[in-house]
């Protein structure tokens, strides 16, 4: 044990400097057989008198000391524990655009997430936090991408057989009837080691993990396989999801879902004709000239809806967009993927935020106008 003489930071003096022992006041090899024994009793009574009068003051230094260092360390522990219920309190009184500005998402969302999550006993009250702060730092950091210390400062399914989407439309009724989710690949930012960056590296100019993800007409994933390799195509994962003997996608017999050209055509997964336009708009200058194109259009339009999906997850949850460097090694990115597709799910059902799908669906059309003036422009210099 060291002792703080004259505050934090001063200098360490170590008790030993001032310890005595029964045997220095006791050994008569301390007598001087020279002087009377009055003399040298004498003597050693102002010696232990010294040592007494140092231990008061080593003890007089010390206990305020000890007592000054567990009322700061309470201090602290009372401050942390005053601004993490102050942080809890401004989330309850906050509006509902504020919560969702903090947390992704509204304040009747948060509180029947926190009751979902509480009542499965996944989570409970530990001795430092409870399930409301708990949730809420989970959302706050993959909402803003941000790392655990970073916190630190901050809180001291459908039963029908054919979608309704499908049904209630004539354009997709009853053509794709049998139809019941669309699959596709989206690549999210992960960071690797030099030595395997080049299995990572596909068609972006950084490395990516590639996830294979099925969703509902409602925007809602039904299938989430991540962790592959950004230079793994589609197509691959896809074998491999049906193969897997755990976590294996299951198309229902009878049933299919839409995929892209990037796909094979396959019983379970209709993909669009080949040769033919594809990325087309209803009201487009250049109208749909024959059944393929027809057809090429209007499975465009309800394969849409991963396109959409995948937007509306990478924007609502930074942590995994595009251009994020991410700072978890690619299992962690993974399991951080899966979380933020069930928040998505969870707030697609409860809190959608009409306002950011929106977004997302105008960002994607103004892509698939600048897709097609290229395709067009390339139309006609090859007719040149």
């Amino acid at each position: 044990m060291a002792l703080l003489v004259g505050g934090l930071g001063a200098k360490q003096v170590h008790p030993d400097k001032i310890r005595v022992t029964l045997w220095q006041l006791n050994d008569l090899r301390h007598f001087n057989s020279s002087k009377t024994y009055n003399e040298e009793w004498q003597r050693l009574r102002r010696w232990a008198a010294t040592c007494v009068a140092m231990y008061a003051a080593y003890a007089a230094i010390l206990v305020p000391v000890y007592h000054r260092s567990n009322y700061l360390e309470r201090s602290i522990s009372n401050e942390g524990n005053y601004e993490r219920h102050a942080l809890m309190e401004r989330l309850t009184l906050m509006d509902n655009e504020d919560c969702y500005n903090q947390l992704r998402m509204g304040k009747d969302a948060f509180a029947r997430l926190v009751n979902i999550l509480r009542g499965t006993g996944r989570l409970r009250n530990s001795a430092h936090s409870n399930v409301e702060e708990q949730v809420a730092k989970f959302l706050h950091i993959v909402g803003y991408n941000l790392r655990n210390r970073t916190m630190k400062f901050y809180f001291k399914r459908s039963s029908q057989t054919c979608p309704q989407e499908i049904k209630d439309n004539t354009k997709f009724w009853p053509y794709f009837k049998d139809c019941i989710r669309v699959i596709n690949g989206s690549h999210f930012r992960v960071k690797v080691s030099n030595d395997v960056v080049q299995r990572y590296r596909g068609r972006k100019y950084y490395p990516t993990q590639n996830v294979l993800a099925a969703c509902s007409f409602d925007l809602k994933f039904t299938y989430v396989l991540p962790g592959w390799e950004g230079s793994v195509s589609d197509s691959r994962i896809l074998d491999n999801a049906l193969m897997r003997d755990f976590d294996k996608l299951i198309v229902p017999q009878g049933k299919y879902y839409l995929a892209n050209a990037g796909f094979q055509l396959k019983t379970e997964f209709l993909t669009p004709y080949r040769s033919t336009r594809y990325h087309l708009k209803e009201y487009s200058v250049h109208q749909p000239e024959n059944a393929k194109e027809v057809f090429n259009l209007r499975h465009s339009s309800l394969r849409n809806a991963i396109e959409r999906a995948f937007g509306v997850l990478k924007k609502r949850f930074p942590i995994i967009a595009r251009g994020t460097e991410p700072h978890y090694p690619v299992d962690t990115q993974s399991d951080i993927i899966l979380a933020c597709c069930l928040l998505h799910n969870y707030l697609i059902g409860v809190d959608p935020n009409e306002k950011l799908i929106a977004e997302v669906d105008r960002e994607l059309f103004s892509k698939e106008a600048e897709f097609e003036s290229m395709v067009l422009s390339l139309a006609e210099k090859c007719k040149e």
